[in-house]
């Protein structure tokens, strides 16, 4: 049928033709923006995936950028601490020299401890100096702040906690076993040694954890001086000794746990009176005696020598079981990482049990320490937090001799530990603490250096890598497939203008009919 108003193949053609140029179209735009999604009638599912996964690449874009910021802050006080640490060891040199008196003048002591104030003036001044955009990092800026610390907490180190904005947290401590010194009771029927004539010689040997001492005694020698010529040695063998009861000598190590042991050998029994002996400390309760009864000193087991350990506390920590040596005990977890020396009471002879069995809340944390976002996502399991205590002089070292405490400050001029006319020994137990501390802190920064931040750079860039891929698959154009696309749109748009070209001509024929 031919017809002139309408020409059905020229609105076909024009139909295809406008379709050809609209596929034409869109394959333009892929291939001049690379994106297979342009707008949400693209793909309206794919290109909410594609929204949500930049949203993650930028999440871990800036989470790695915090990690490297993280790290800088750690090398920069990883410096500080390390100039410290040779400072430690130049002053542990000093002291050691000092405490030498025949063939060292006074003005040669006078100008080591010049040294020395100059030394402790430094630590300070480094740990003051030391910051990252104006923010102190060794003076306990980022310590963590503590209140309501318990009676039964000797001292305590919080090197990590994560807090929820605002919240504080609870320590809580559960000791289930107490520390316990190792020891005996050593009972000589009197005041004093009672041999079987003035000739003969009572004589056994001592020994701890620091060393052994023989030691001899002659008949009448009183218990008093038999303890005063135990704790002459005490820092040598590691044991101490007091009265015990009217008469009776109790003989301990100096501190608590499974490290500690005394040891008691008779090697000449000096024909002693029967019926005295020496009795192992109980392994429950350091204040009681084991069962049993003594052991004669004549008893031929003694000449072969008895030892009894000690014991180290049993303790959990916010509900985890924390590792122990002695009174300390120490918890490391993602959430908490806290050591704890628990206390004891300090006025009876050799303590009794190191803590209370039972429940305390040791302290409370209320804030501090330096915190970093490590994660995409904003939430307590992705950040994490490391205290870095204050390494300032009256801070580190902290060592106490006949309850008087001290710290490295007091090896300073007119201090108890200056080396003209101080203490020496205290001295070198004080730096040799500190070194410690500061060694401590150094390994704890640098495991967090290696084990937290580079562990979670290489982590999260391997995220970024997986997520922008994952991305790339949805939003991205395939040139292949689009370059494809392309040309057939191409032809099919030339192929659809030649045929409306036709349509549009076949209305004519109806002009041949008119004649």
């Amino acid at each position: 049928m031919t017809r002139i108003n309408t020409n059905v193949p020229s609105l076909l053609g024009q139909r295809v033709l406008s379709q050809n140029n609209q596929g034409l179209s869109k394959s333009l735009e892929r291939l001049s923006t690379g994106l297979r999604i342009n707008r949400g009638a693209d793909d309206p599912a794919g290109l909410i995936a594609s929204q949500n996964l930049r949203a993650e690449q930028a999440a871990l874009s800036a989470a790695i950028g915090n990690a490297e910021r993280a790290d800088q802050v750690v090398n920069i006080a990883e410096g500080g601490l390390n100039e410290v640490s040779g400072l430690l060891t130049q002053l542990q040199g000093l002291v050691t020299a000092t405490a030498s008196d025949a063939g060292l003048s006074q003005e040669e002591k006078e100008a080591n401890q010049l040294q020395i104030d100059s030394i402790l003036q430094t630590i300070d001044r480094v740990a003051s100096a030391t910051s990252f955009q104006g923010t102190k990092l060794l003076n306990g800026s980022f310590d963590y702040d503590t209140k309501d610390v318990s009676a039964q907490v000797n001292s305590f180190k919080v090197n990590g906690a994560k807090l929820e904005f605002g919240a504080t947290l609870d320590v809580e401590v559960a000791v289930t076993g107490s520390a316990h010194v190792g020891g005996f009771l050593m009972q000589f029927g009197g005041g004093s040694i009672d041999l079987g004539s003035a000739g003969e010689t009572f004589k056994i040997e001592v020994a701890g954890a620091l060393g052994s001492r023989e030691l001899s005694f002659a008949s009448g020698t009183d218990v008093t001086a038999i303890i005063s010529t135990i704790n002459s040695l005490k820092d040598v063998t590691g044991v101490e000794a007091a009265i015990s009861g009217a008469d009776d000598l109790r003989l301990t190590s100096i501190n608590r746990g499974s490290d500690e042991f005394v040891s008691l050998k008779v090697i000449d029994d000096g024909n002693i009176a029967v019926g005295v002996g020496v009795t192992a400390l109980s392994a429950t309760d350091e204040l009681a005696v084991a069962a049993g009864g003594p052991t004669a000193f004549t008893d031929p087991s003694l000449a072969n020598g008895l030892s009894n350990d000690g014991q180290d506390v049993d303790v959990f920590i916010n509900g985890q079981k924390a590792t122990t040596k002695g009174t300390v005990a120490r918890v490391n977890t993602d959430f908490l990482d806290v050591e704890i020396d628990l206390n004891y009471d300090a006025g009876v002879p050799a303590g009794p049990n190191a803590a209370k069995l039972g429940n305390v809340t040791a302290f409370t944390i209320t804030g501090g320490g330096a915190n970093f976002q490590l994660g995409g996502r904003v939430d307590i399991a992705n950040k994490v937090s490391i205290g870095v205590q204050n390494v300032a002089v009256r801070e580190i070292g902290k060592v106490i001799d006949n309850s008087v405490g001290f710290t490295l400050a007091d090896l300073a001029s007119g201090k108890g530990l200056n080396v003209v006319d101080g203490d020496d020994g205290i001295a070198q137990q004080a730096v040799e603490r500190a070194i410690r501390d500061v060694s401590g802190m150094r390994g704890r920064i640098g495991a967090f250096q290696q084990n937290v931040v580079g562990a979670t750079i290489r982590s999260l860039g391997v995220s970024l890598e997986n997520t922008a891929a994952a991305e790339s698959v949805i939003r991205d154009a395939d040139f292949a497939v689009e370059t494809a696309g392309l040309t057939r749109n191409q032809i099919l748009a030339s192929s659809a203008s030649q045929i409306l070209t036709i349509a549009n001509s076949q209305p004519q024929a109806a002009l041949q009919l008119l004649g």
